[in-house]
């Protein structure tokens, strides 16, 4: 326990810290939510990276995905790596800066504005974030809460609660830059941390190939409901189907999040995007393949510490269970690996939810002539005001963590995926497409919710976002065009010349003869 406890004050003195030395790049608006636009490649690789993986990953996704799909699941990391961050770096990264930079944008509901020439536009997005990432919010405090309550025997309120003004203090204090430099600590011992979770827990089990022996020889039920035995120990698992549904939702639907899409409108220079792209795809295949990897077994640790009263899993109970009797020290290392990947995750998160509402909502809607440093006061008061709303929904979540996460991601990339992306490589995106596009993302999510049209949330937000383009197209073709000239003015950030070193593009000079 000793241990346990040097390792979180140490932690949480070092987060702290930098949210001091950063206070420095938090002076105004741009500096508090971009950084002024000079974050390097390993920082933004690893602000990216830890905001898409949190503790909703590791106890919630991948207690309850381990357990539906088996070793299966590994699938999904590895999508989260080739889909969630290989090529959004290369198909949203440099036209995100770029666009964003020419239309003076530094959020996802300032763009709307610029590029479709619309303040309801920015005001209905900047709402749908403020109230979508709440339930994405309380998700995170509900599952690294489990896992402290465990380790230390916390009650759960308390866990919510200092978590809570731990995060929003260095965020308050340093901004962007300060989420930037813990982020990157954090992914750091994240790095360290799930590869010795997972050799603990294997070693535990009689090591890698005696644990997947084991779990060959649990039988469970295919998609067609059929027995199958070693269904968990092969390769596509017993849902195809469904593990394509979350493939889909949890590495698309990065895509369209705002607290994601926000990291490309920081970037420096061209030479950090490719280098970031590198970098976020090699932390996301060991953080997420890792994650869902050890969730894999969890069927090996079938026992009634997972169940509800009333006999039904407590998917949010099932890594905890498996991380039980590992030694004190590296339950240690566990909570900080979680607590790393939970702190980094809201810290994005409030800082997104605070600037648009401030920037996007309040600003020129509710207080006109609003002043920067008044803004910059007004974000700092939102981000507490986020936190206190997530908070009260943690303290009594309406499902469980994977259920919240769903409708969360499920409503903003929903909504914000396909007109997001469509605007950045297509002229034609109208207005009324971006509309009806917001309206079928929240309507299906919502509209789940009440009537279980699909058979989960993540079902749902997946079809959600696979809709959003249809949706898009389609009315963006049959409604009014946008100005033309303004426009093709937007699209001409895209054909400036730019002058770059041999190294970088090769070029046609004298011609070339063997000596």
């Amino acid at each position: 326990m000793i241990a346990k406890v040097i390792m979180l004050v140490i932690f949480f003195a070092v987060m702290f810290g930098v949210g001091i030395y950063c206070r420095k790049h938090a002076t105004d608006v741009n500096g508090f939510i971009l950084g002024g636009r000079s974050v390097g490649p390993w920082m933004t690789a690893f602000a990216y990276g830890t905001s898409y993986f949190s503790a909703v990953v590791f106890i919630g996704y991948a207690g309850q995905f381990g357990w539906k799909f088996g070793l299966a699941s590994t699938w999904i990391g590895l999508g989260n790596a080739v889909i969630g961050s290989l090529l959004a770096w290369v198909i949203l990264g440099r036209r995100t800066r770029i666009m964003s930079k020419h239309l003076h944008a530094g959020t996802m509901p300032q763009f709307f504005y610029e590029r479709f020439d619309s303040k309801a536009l920015k005001v209905a997005s900047s709402v749908i974030i403020f109230v979508f990432l709440v339930p994405y919010t309380s998700s995170i405090y509900n599952g690294l809460s489990r896992l402290f309550g465990m380790a230390f025997d916390i009650p759960y309120v308390w866990c919510v609660l200092t978590m809570a003004v731990l995060t929003g203090a260095y965020v308050i204090l340093g901004g962007y830059m300060a989420t930037a430099i813990n982020d990157f600590i954090q992914g750091i011992i994240m790095l360290f941390g799930i590869v010795a979770v997972i050799a603990a827990v294997l070693n535990g089990q009689g090591g890698f190939t005696e644990a997947v022996t084991k779990l060959a020889l649990i039988e469970g039920t295919n998609a067609a409901g059929s027995a199958q035995p070693g269904v968990f120990a092969s390769f596509f698992g017993p849902d195809p189907i469904g593990l394509l549904s979350v493939i889909i939702l949890t590495s698309l639907g990065t895509w369209g999040l705002p607290q994601m899409i926000q990291k490309f409108y920081a970037i420096k220079s061209e030479d950090d995007i490719a280098k970031g792209t590198i970098i976020s795809t090699i932390f996301a295949v060991i953080i997420a393949g890792g994650c869902y990897f050890l969730g894999g077994f969890g069927r090996l640790f079938d026992c009634a510490a997972i169940y509800k009263e009333d006999g039904s899993i407590a998917f949010d109970s099932i890594v905890p269970t498996m991380l039980a009797n590992v030694p004190d020290i590296l339950m240690g290392i566990v909570v900080v690996l979680v607590l790393s990947a939970s702190m980094s995750t809201l810290s994005g998160l409030v800082l997104t939810s605070s600037s648009t509402l401030t920037l996007d909502f309040l600003k020129d809607n509710i207080v006109k002539g609003m002043k920067e440093k008044t803004a910059l006061w007004i974000m700092k008061l939102m981000i507490v005001v986020f936190i206190v709303i997530s908070v009260v929904l943690a303290l009594d979540p309406p499902g469980f963590i994977a259920q919240l996460m769903g409708i969360s991601w499920g409503a903003l990339a929903g909504a914000f995926l396909a007109p997001f992306l469509l605007a950045l490589y297509w002229k034609g995106v109208t207005k009324a497409g971006v509309w009806a596009c917001f309206a079928s993302g929240v309507g299906i999510t919502v509209g789940n919710m009440f009537f279980n049209w699909f058979s989960s949330s993540i079902t749902a937000g997946a079809f959600a976002m696979l809709v959003g383009f249809a949706v898009v197209i389609i009315v963006s073709l049959i409604s009014p065009k946008l100005d033309k000239k303004r426009v093709e003015e937007i699209f001409e950030c895209y054909e400036k010349t730019a002058t770059v070193p041999v190294k970088k593009v090769l070029v046609e000079d004298e011609e070339f003869t063997v000596k």
